[in-house]
């Protein structure tokens, strides 16, 4: 029996065990398995990969896409230059090698709505998934900065930094922190609202719920929302299509 996973913490809730239990019924694909592999600490990831019996790959999610890395025996050229991978594929010979397909999910769900107006884009949060989205957006032309609580030296702005006229120069903004996740559904990053237009983009990684409050206070100002389910579909099937790969 061969099996794939999900790497990471407190996630019962996860979608890539439910997406991939699904795809497996849907088109009668037998013989593998998908399990969440749930640890405290990333020191116990070498006893995951030594233990589990035909493991051939692993989705990484929160808080692991960087601290992973140095227990990788190669990575891809891409997830290298993000600076965080979230997709394992275990070689024949027991290879671990890292991939990043956040930045084609992202990039993907996102793409329709881009208009030429939008080149300048803020990413909330600075953590590993806020890297693939700022990789991919500055490969597409468009300015980005980060905002996170605290200063410092790839920060350019702090959320008590932010006022109206920042935000309605920035037509993209991507949150990419845990805040509004279920079941805090009342939590929203603090940025000023009332800056948004219609010619915002609005894009939050969170996928559940469907419409988190910053996305919901972004409508209410006529931006363009997207959430985080399309980008999660489209880099799980990239992540299954990495670990097929004949090599």
């Amino acid at each position: 029996m061969l099996k794939l996973g999900l790497l990471g913490k407190n996630i019962s809730y996860s979608f890539s065990r439910n997406y991939f239990k699904n795809k497996f019924e849907k088109e009668n694909i037998t013989g593998i398995t998908y399990e969440n592999f749930d640890i405290e600490d990333i020191s116990l990831f070498p006893e995951i990969v030594k233990n589990t019996n035909g493991l051939k790959g692993l989705n990484v999610t929160i808080p692991y896409k960087e601290e992973v890395m140095p227990f990788l025996d190669k990575i891809n050229k891409k997830a290298k230059a993000i600076g965080a991978v979230n997709t394992i594929k275990i070689t024949k010979k027991g290879k671990l090698i890292g991939y990043n397909t956040d930045c084609y999910g992202f990039i993907n769900s996102l793409k329709p709505f881009l208009k030429k107006h939008h080149k300048k884009a803020l990413i909330l949060g600075t953590g590993g998934a806020s890297k693939a989205v700022m990789y991919t957006l500055k490969e597409k032309g468009i300015t980005c900065h980060y905002v996170s609580r605290t200063a410092s030296n790839k920060v350019k702005y702090t959320y008590k930094d932010l006022n109206e006229t920042i935000i309605s120069k920035y037509q993209i903004i991507v949150n990419c922190t845990p805040l509004g996740t279920y079941p805090n559904i009342e939590e929203c990053p603090s940025i000023p609202y009332s800056g948004i237009t219609k010619k915002h983009i609005l894009f939050d990684l969170i996928y559940n719920p469907e419409e988190t409050k910053f996305l919901n206070l972004g409508k209410q100002k006529g931006a363009t929302t997207i959430n985080g389910l399309h980008m999660l579909k489209l880099q799980a099937e990239k992540a299954w299509a990495i670990w097929n790969l004949s090599k």
